[in-house]
């Protein structure tokens, strides 16, 4: 069906509403434009002209960041639905290409990024070399819809429509010391006993202190010295011995350099999902990087 619609209404460049809806999403022009993979006055320069060609200033300077005017609050939603549209675009032409071939994105925490993709993607690279994967490292939850990547490990499930899930399985996470914290902290025949240990959090201190106290471990703030906010940077410091944390059994048993703390000590269950954009799997090379990720990873 052919829409009648008079362009010569339409006063402004598209390209232009991305810079203006990144900045405003990000709070700041150095962020947008690190976002885009823009130089910052670049993307400042695409904003200004955004304004004359509209005849309204979408942002005001509040310290460091930038704030949206009120004109700019009246268009935000409206440019929100043109990025959304520009995304649905982009996701149903990708689903088209046949090809084995290509640029395939992939986002996981940290430690699943850096110990347990590397060898199934050495495998994947081997059944099919002219796929290209790059690889996200991120705590942040990646946006899909928005392409920032094509394939997502997640440890809970979407809810958003537009996405398909798989849960791959019901992974288990225990405490894990280095071998020499632990032979310092002295015998453990009860959970209380690791009250002696020093622990190192992944932020929010006080939901894992409420964790452990449930679980018979008396401990306070006293008793975290560390707090690491990336995963990997956290697990180098259990294996060095500086406390104890709560890692995924998949890494933590593989690692000869640490050792549960307490055998009878109950595990912390956690899922594990592999998530994309439904219309992705009509593509035949994202179907099959996620079908092999699916098998690997169970």
């Amino acid at each position: 069906m052919r829409i009648c619609m008079d362009w010569r209404n339409v006063s402004f460049d598209w390209t232009r509403v991305r810079a203006f809806l990144v900045t405003a999403e990000e709070g700041s022009l150095s962020a947008a434009a690190r976002a885009l993979g823009l130089a910052q006055p670049t993307l400042g320069r695409q904003v200004d002209a955004l304004e004359e060609e509209l005849g309204v200033v979408l942002f005001e300077r509040v310290g460091r960041g930038l704030a949206l005017t009120p004109a700019g609050h009246a268009l935000i939603d409206h440019a929100r639905e043109m990025g959304q549209a520009a995304a649905r675009l982009s996701m149903a032409a990708y689903g088209q290409n046949e090809r084995m071939e290509g640029r395939v994105s992939i986002s996981a925490s940290e430690v699943y990024a850096g110990l347990v993709l590397p060898p199934i993607l050495a495998r994947l690279h081997a059944a099919e070399p002219r796929i290209e994967i790059e690889l996200v490292a991120t705590m942040d939850t990646s946006d899909l819809l928005r392409r920032e990547a094509d394939i997502a490990i997640r440890n809970y499930r979407p809810t958003e429509p537009d996405l398909v899930a798989r849960k791959l399985r019901e992974a288990r996470a225990h405490l894990y010391g280095g071998r020499g914290h632990l032979e310092r902290i002295g015998p453990v025949d009860t959970p209380h006993d690791l009250a002696r240990a020093d622990y190192i959090s992944l932020g929010q201190t006080e939901m894992i202190i409420a964790v452990l106290n449930r679980m018979g471990i008396g401990v306070g703030p006293a008793n975290f010295p560390y707090r690491a906010d990336n995963m990997l940077v956290q697990w180098e410091m259990v294996k060095q011995g500086l406390g104890l944390a709560i890692i995924d059994e998949r890494i933590g048993d593989a690692e000869p350099a640490v050792a549960r703390a307490f055998a009878g000590l109950e595990a912390f269950p956690f899922p594990v999902w592999l998530v994309a954009h439904r219309e992705i799997h009509q593509s035949r090379r994202l179907r099959f990087v996620f079908d092999f990720l699916a098998e690997a990873l169970r």
